[in-house]
């Protein structure tokens, strides 16, 4: 079966949340924004790379992600490090809690995009932390890919 082509315009992308965490599972989310926080993100002014998500008042936040000030948007300006509530239905919000609630796992964000429609989405994770030999263990793998690449290349 062909994989389908994807429309995902991405704004920013987390690198080092897949060399950190183990991620378990993703989830496309989607986050509530000002106007102003919208138009700096179609510049490519925005960072989830300190972010996390996390419970508040019953509801998920993403909380430390940065989105730069729109500069022509006058006194009707945003914050560039608030929170913001992620758009998630109950059954998918309770069961990420419910993982959250476990011992070593977190909500990491992943990336932040633009979906084929236009609008501003978040790919979420639900992660647990790697440990320093887990890490040494999977730089170890990626440069034996990198290295098998090179010699398939130059056989070929």
């Amino acid at each position: 079966m062909a994989k389908a082509k994807s429309n995902k315009k991405y704004i920013t992308q987390n690198r080092r949340a897949r060399f950190d965490y183990i991620i378990k599972d993703t989830l496309e989310v989607g986050i509530m924004l000002f106007g102003s926080e919208v138009k700096s993100l179609r510049q490519g002014h925005g960072s989830v790379n300190e972010a996390y998500a996390g419970e508040k008042e019953g509801e998920l936040y993403l909380i430390n992600s940065y989105i730069q000030e729109y500069t022509q948007a006058s006194y009707f300006n945003h914050q560039p490090k608030r929170a913001r509530k992620l758009l998630v239905k109950r059954k998918e919000r309770d069961r990420l809690l419910d993982g959250v609630r476990r011992k070593g796992t977190t909500l990491v964000p992943i990336a932040l995009y633009f979906n084929e429609r236009g609008i501003v989405k978040l790919e979420l994770g639900l992660a647990q932390g790697k440990r320093k030999a887990d890490k040494r263990a999977a730089e170890k793998e990626r440069d034996w890919k990198r290295d098998q690449g090179r010699i398939m290349k130059d056989k070929g």
